[in-house]
């Protein structure tokens, strides 16, 4: 039991299942799952759905603070991905032509990838701290995808661009496959191979690594264009799944939601060990913490509040030293005495 118990993912897992069991209290059908027109609906489907975005986000991260880095600029790229992909499907003769869709879609992720080399020269071979090298591309970005809109909401009426927000295969959501194939894609790569193992060199201890022979420098700019990849994708995802390029709100603070879910699944921030299942769980909690608020009917102005209190929890749940010294409280505490005890 001690062992499940120190196991990195039990209060991730335990908060996630309470947080789903509290909701049936409130909504009685929260777990039933039924099949409409060929696809499956429910709130469970419902948090799979809204979880995709931030799932890819978080994966991306994940190996970049692994190697001890920052990515604050994921909300940016998916917001000028989304809005590419939506502009140039608004200026097709036809919108529902699969390859220009297609196309656009290629554009949006090839800019995406260019992004991420620019965090990744800055990262890597500039020698510039991440937090100010993605930064950059943070403010810079929310405005070029403005730039891109023209300030201006972009609607586009395209099935075949919708299929990939809202789209099913074989009753299940298409975002879900898309963020599951790179969850496995990328579980596969780091765990069945040697790469993990050289992430977490780079990031728990640069000097080593280099010592080592590692090219720490490859890696990073590695992990770069992949978390904006990621993001690229997840943007894609959001705009299809409201038709629509929002190029102020698409992917705001989104980054900030991306790192807490990557400290929610175990992974430290100050690079080294990670885990991409933690990340996954975590970002899956922080949207059924969301639905639940709703759900509960907690006001508007108390629910940032608790969220907070949520998330402080689990934290202190998941640390060594909180849980050391509350055991060490425990054992000070005085013991009831056994009544019928000798005179």
């Amino acid at each position: 039991m001690r062992t499940v118990l120190r196991h990195r993912l039990f209060w991730p897992a335990a908060v996630l299942v309470l947080l789903l069991v509290g909701n049936v209290f409130f909504t009685p059908s929260f777990f039933s799952i039924r099949l409409q027109d060929g696809h499956l609906y429910g709130s469970l489907i419902d948090i799979l759905r809204a979880s995709t975005p931030l799932i890819l986000v978080g994966l991306g991260m994940t190996l970049v603070i692994a190697t001890g880095g920052i990515d604050l600029s994921v909300g940016s790229v998916m917001a000028i991905a989304g809005a590419v992909a939506c502009l140039r499907i608004s200026d097709l003769p036809d919108p529902n032509s699969v390859g220009g869709v297609l196309a656009a879609v290629g554009f949006a992720l090839l800019l995406a990838l260019v992004l991420g080399l620019w965090n990744g020269l800055l990262v890597a071979v500039g020698g510039i701290q991440p937090i100010i090298a993605t930064l950059i591309l943070m403010v810079a970005g929310r405005g070029l995808a403005q730039l891109i809109t023209d300030g201006q909401i972009i609607n586009v009426r395209s099935d075949p661009y919708r299929v990939i927000g809202a789209g099913y295969v074989l009753t299940v959501p298409v975002s879900v496959i898309i963020a599951g194939l790179f969850v496995a894609a990328a579980a596969l790569l780091v765990r069945r191979s040697a790469l993990g193992l050289l992430l977490e060199s780079v990031g728990g201890s640069p000097a080593a690594s280099r010592l080592a022979g590692i090219q720490a420098r490859t890696l990073i700019l590695t992990v770069y264009v992949f978390a904006a990849l990621c993001a690229g994708i997840a943007g894609l995802i959001f705009s299809s799944n409201v038709s629509s390029a929002d190029g102020n709100n698409t992917g705001n603070l989104i980054e900030l939601d991306a790192i807490l879910a990557v400290v929610i699944g175990g992974t430290a921030l100050t690079g080294g060990r990670f885990s991409i299942a933690g990340t996954v769980l975590g970002a899956v909690i922080i949207n059924t913490l969301n639905i639940t608020v709703y759900t509960v009917g907690i006001p508007s102005n108390v629910t940032l509040l608790f969220k907070a209190v949520v998330v402080v929890v689990l934290c202190l749940l998941q640390s060594p030293s909180f849980r050391a010294w509350a055991s060490g409280v425990k054992r000070l505490l005085p013991t009831p005495s056994r009544a019928g005890g000798a005179a």
